[in-house]
């Protein structure tokens, strides 16, 4: 399958690397020195039990390589659109532009530039970021939980789950994408503000009871909104996602995005979390004190950050 992974970052690179790797034909959308890395000796990928290098064609331009079968959208939420606009033309016929970026809004953003039976939505579930240009470092999971919008199973959409079969990332092919796409907000709700703000790991922040009460409390709003938006979602999910968080070996390796960008002094994704959980609540009327925080506070701190990086 052609595949385009549009955003090479931790989460592009890692499963472009795996489907590269299983003998899919993927082609890598970055830029910049990341990009100059991959072109001049592949993208170097490392785990805990071995480093191999994966040669990779790249460009700063997607059209370069068109048309696509698959790209995998793997930007931050805020290039959304105009990373999306420069994809128009780029999609071969009954070609899929599947979103794998964080919050429940981008599948919406997309159908408003592609046509919806073009679109699918996706969890990425990995813990993964670039160490240094064209060097990826893996460090959790893994897989990819997707699915057609409306939830059918088509042949389309089970050929995909083969081909992340084949390259060991499938998760499942759901039936029920709005559910899964809350559950992982849920996940990115309660863990990003707080190890981004604390700039604590994973483990660092679940090992202190200050930061597991706030880890618990933002998954528990963010439980109350998700069922008002009709995801199938209890305040047990969140119970038992914090269960098996405390449960992985390499907790205190597990860097969320937003804490990665904040120490790069990058811009912040934090309105397609916290943003969209506010926007989300004030649809139904629930009150998110705890989200609310947790955003004034991302907010702050990105303009803040915004003004150093001119």
């Amino acid at each position: 399958m052609k595949i385009l992974v549009m955003g090479a970052g931790g989460v592009g690179a890692y499963y472009g690397a795996k489907l590269k790797l299983a003998g899919e034909d993927v082609h890598f959308c970055a830029r910049g020195e990341h990009l100059a890395a991959i072109k001049d000796r592949g993208l170097t990928l490392r785990s805990a039990d071995r480093e191999i290098a994966v040669p990779v064609p790249a460009s700063d331009e997607p059209a370069d390589f068109a048309p696509y079968e698959l790209i995998l959208f793997c930007v931050k939420s805020y290039d959304t659109v105009s990373a999306a606009q420069q994809l128009k033309g780029t999609l071969a016929p009954g070609g899929i532009i599947m979103t794998l970026q964080n919050g429940v809004e981008n599948e919406a953003a997309l159908c408003s530039i592609f046509p919806r039976d073009a679109v699918m939505g996706g969890n990425a579930r990995v813990g993964a970021e670039i160490a240094a240009p064209g060097v990826l470092v893996h460090s959790g999971y893994g897989y990819i939980e997707f699915g057609e919008l409306d939830g059918a199973e088509t042949p389309r959409a089970l050929s995909v789950a083969e081909v992340f079969r084949h390259a060991g990332i499938l998760g499942q092919l759901t039936h029920d994408l709005k559910t899964i796409r809350w559950i992982k907000l849920m996940g990115n709700n309660g863990i990003n503000p707080v190890c981004a703000l604390s700039r604590s790991s994973l483990g660092e922040t679940l090992s202190d009871p200050g930061g597991y009460w706030l880890t618990q409390q933002l998954m528990l709003e963010t439980v109350k909104v998700g069922r008002a938006e009709g995801a199938k979602m209890s305040p047990e999910d969140a119970e038992s996602a914090l269960a098996r968080l405390t449960k992985i070996s390499a907790l205190d390796k597990i860097r969320p995005s937003t804490l990665q960008d904040v120490e790069r002094g990058k811009r912040l994704e934090y309105d397609a979390i916290t943003g969209a959980m506010i926007r989300a609540a004030e649809r139904h009327g629930i009150q998110v004190p705890v989200t609310r925080a947790m955003h004034a506070l991302l907010k702050l701190l990105d303009q803040r950050a915004g003004a150093s990086r001119g």
